[in-house]
This record gives C-alpha cells, structure tokens and sequence, in this order.
C-alpha cells in the first residue's frame, strides 16, 4: 500500500459522454413505518458499471437476386456486417477472435459459451486468417522502420510436438511467429538481409547475432546469472563483494530511463554508470565465475551500452517478456496449436490483434470496421486500419 498520509485518489468518475443510459429511480412512495406520503429531499446519483449477458442470436436475413433488364447481369444483395458464405456476423467473428488471440480463452470455452461447433470457430477463424494474410508483409516493414525493437521467443508446441513461438514488438508493432525451430532463419524472415538503423533489444541468444543491425543485451539476464552466482557460493567472500558492488550499478542502469530526469543529467548519469560498470568489469578476479560474468561485458562491450548514447534504448528486454507473457498463458491453457495451418492463423491474427491494440483506440471496433469493409468490398485494403 501506499505511505502514511498518502493522499487517495478515490474512485474517478466517468464524463458525461462514458454514461450509456441514465435510469430513474421512483422507489417508495409511502413510508414503510406509518404510511404517510414521501416527499422528495435530495437528488442522488450513482454510477454502477453493469453488462449484458454474452448471448448468441440466430437471425434470418431476406434478401433477393436481382437482375438487370438491359444487360442480363444478376446481382444478389449483400448482407451487411456479415462476410459472403460465413455463418457469423462480423461482430461475433471479432468477439471470437479477440477472446482467443487478445485475451487468450482456448476456442473450447468459447464455443460453449456463443454455443456454436468448435470446428465450425476453428474454420471460420482460418478464412479470417486467410483475409489478414497481407497485411503481414507491411506491419513487418513498419517493424523494420522502427528505431528501437525488441525480440523474444518461448517453447509452443504444435500437434503434441515442442516448437517455438516468436515475439518481434515495438511500441507500434507486434509480429508474431509460430515455428518448429529456433534457428536464425526465423529473425532473418523479418528483418531480411539488409542492414538496418536502429537497435534491437534481446537476450544473448545467438539467433540474434547474425542480423544486420546493432543489438543491445537485456540487463535483466546478466543480473540473474550474478545473483545465481551468489546463491551457488553464498559463502564465497570475493563473489559477495564482486555482485555487491555490481548489482545496484546494473539496477540503477535499468531504472535510469524511468527517472524524469532532464537529457543533460540522464546522459550525464549514463556516462557515470557505464564507468563505474567498467571499472568492476577490468578489475582483476580469482574465481571463475566473476570472469565469465566479466568476459561477457569485455567480449560483448559494443552491445551492452547503447542506452549511454540514447535514453530512448532501454537496458533490459522487459517490455518483449511483457508482452510474450499472453502467449506463455495461452500455451499453458490451450497446449500449443493442432495443426501448422492452426499455427499460420495464430500468428497472423495475433499480428493484426496486436498490432491493432496499440495503433488504435478499440482494437474491436478496428478490426470489425476491416471485416465490414472486406464485406462490401472484396479489394478493400485491410491494411489501411493500421495506419497511424
């Protein structure tokens, strides 16, 4: 909780323009006790947040072929809000698809929730995956316009066999992998073979080193392996010295950006740090496992300080596991995917959901308005919802 004498914020109250219905309240008129008439005292308003219960209906649309008394042509009405030969409407469809890759529900309890076959969701969900599939190719070559990213990966398992599920994330952008291995290839296949500006934020996973970009390594790892090395020689006095000195350096690093401080102090405090870090890193040491943790810095010194030049680089990969952590929950609810087509569609729609999320007010109203488009018109650019 907060200090002592900590001033509360208390619970805000919404505008006027969040109050969906206003309801009057008439309530007694006569007073329980003698039964004389109420008379009104003092107006009183209460904001309650309520919901209307998920609740499926069928409806039943009449519409006509029609055709043209001079050219022949026969053309049918469209249904609107509901995409040609799908038995969903568009709303359901979104609901559907943002309880699964937004909010991570495994497609069994929602089928029984919307009441509806859990193949015909699975299949409804691969055409709408089919829909999204362009739109992958730009929100790559938007993540590769980004000056900072992040990247990271997590074991998922696809068809009872252990695979790998890719994050690359910005602040705009989220692309997402879903593949059999954790090889090389599968960065190369978003960041291509070209060199790029910017930097990219990981771990010290060796899949990333072979990419044509400059690399900044997560803090965060190096601090685990020197607190490890504590509680493996938790009476080694040379150990405890070394991580003494070292760990509250490397906190400050990755609290520094957080700090609002003026960018005249920041990089000031920066070159500090940086210093201070390399003067522990070049200290002669006897036992093994400072050394390593020292080579790591020595080896890998044009990676590890990209945060001293620019405040916009961060020194840990946080914001990659933060994001990541959705998938790690989906794969504990749903095992991993059951099929390779099933992961095709996961990783393309979580892209889009993802994305959309961050570039957009209401990922459901977004995504929905792309659905209705696409109804009306079958050439209708899905991309065009990204935009900034």
């Amino acid at each position: 909780g907060a200090k002592m004498g900590h001033k509360g914020y208390g619970r805000k109250k919404p505008d006027k323009c969040e109050i969906n219905n206003i309801i009057k309240i008439n309530g007694l008129i006569k007073c329980p006790e003698c039964k004389n008439k109420l008379l009104k005292k003092k107006k009183l308003k209460r904001i309650v947040i309520d919901i209307n219960r998920i609740k499926t209906q069928k409806n039943e649309y009449e519409y006509y072929q029609k055709k043209c008394n001079k050219c022949g042509k026969i053309f049918t009405d469209k249904i609107p809000g509901v995409l040609p030969r799908f038995s969903m409407s568009n709303q359901l469809l979104t609901h559907i698809a943002i309880e699964h890759y937004l909010d991570g529900i495994p497609i069994g309890r929602i089928a029984d929730k919307v009441k509806i076959n859990q193949g015909t969701i699975i299949f409804a969900l691969h055409k709408l995956g089919n829909i999204f599939k362009p739109t992958v190719d730009n929100l790559i070559k938007d993540y590769r316009k980004e000056l900072v990213r992040h990247a990271d990966e997590t074991g998922w398992r696809n068809n009872g066999f252990q695979g790998y599920g890719w994050l690359f994330c910005s602040k705009n952008t989220s692309i997402y992998r879903f593949r059999d291995n954790r090889s090389s290839k599968v960065p190369f296949e978003v960041f291509g073979k070209k060199k790029l500006k910017g930097v990219l934020v990981v771990d010290r996973y060796n899949a990333y080193n072979k990419l044509l970009l400059n690399i900044e390594y997560c803090y965060a790892h190096i601090l685990r392996e020197i607190e490890d090395l504590q509680k493996e020689s938790p009476d080694n006095n040379e150990i405890k010295v070394f991580s003494d000195s070292l760990i509250p350096l490397i906190c400050e690093v990755m609290h520094l950006r957080t700090k609002n401080t003026p960018n005249i102090l920041y990089y000031k405090q920066a070159r500090l740090l940086k210093k201070n870090i390399l003067k522990m890193i070049y200290h002669s040491a006897n036992d093994p496992g400072i050394q390593r943790i020292q080579n790591i810095f020595r080896e890998k010194k044009h990676r590890l300080f990209h945060w001293v030049r620019d405040r916009n680089i961060p020194a840990d990969n946080n914001f990659a596991e933060r994001e990541l952590r959705a998938t790690v929950i989906a794969r504990k609810l749903s095992f991993g995917s059951q099929s390779d087509m099933g992961c095709k569609t996961r990783e393309i729609l979580m892209s889009a959901l993802h994305t959309l999320k961050k570039r957009t007010p209401d990922a459901f109203d977004s995504f929905k308005s792309a659905l209705d488009n696409y109804a009306i018109n079958p050439n209708f650019r899905i991309y065009s919802i990204f935009k900034l």
